[in-house]
């Protein structure tokens, strides 16, 4: 039981940790999110500027390497905080059936 105490404590921290590390992730996410559609608009008006066909602007828009990499970025943010919150779902699952071990350990013995 004191084993399955130990589990559970190291769990709750560990939990305690991933909860924080999906807020930098949360955070990082959304400034990622923001730089991409910055540059994106940006670039957009620029081309539109330039005359090109309002039907070619999404195709080209895209291409362009600054647009590109902010949204290769973006994309990098978004799976980090996919990560993070998949690692906070099974943590609370592992934590669910400690305690659920623990809670038969502990009305067998009573």
């Amino acid at each position: 039981m004191i084993d399955l105490m130990n589990e559970l404590n190291s769990l709750n921290s560990a939990l305690s940790a991933s909860i924080r590390q999906l807020e930098k992730y949360g955070q990082e996410r959304a400034e990622a999110e923001r730089d991409y559609k910055i540059a994106l608009r940006s670039e957009a008006l620029k081309l539109r500027e330039e005359q090109m066909a309002v039907t070619l602007i999404d195709k080209v828009v895209y291409g362009i390497p600054e647009v590109a990499n902010l949204r290769f970025k973006r994309d990098i943010a978004e799976t980090m905080y996919k990560t993070s919150l998949e690692r906070i779902n099974t943590l609370k699952l592992r934590i669910r059936i400690i305690d659920a071990q623990l809670t038969r350990e502990w009305h067998s013995n009573g």
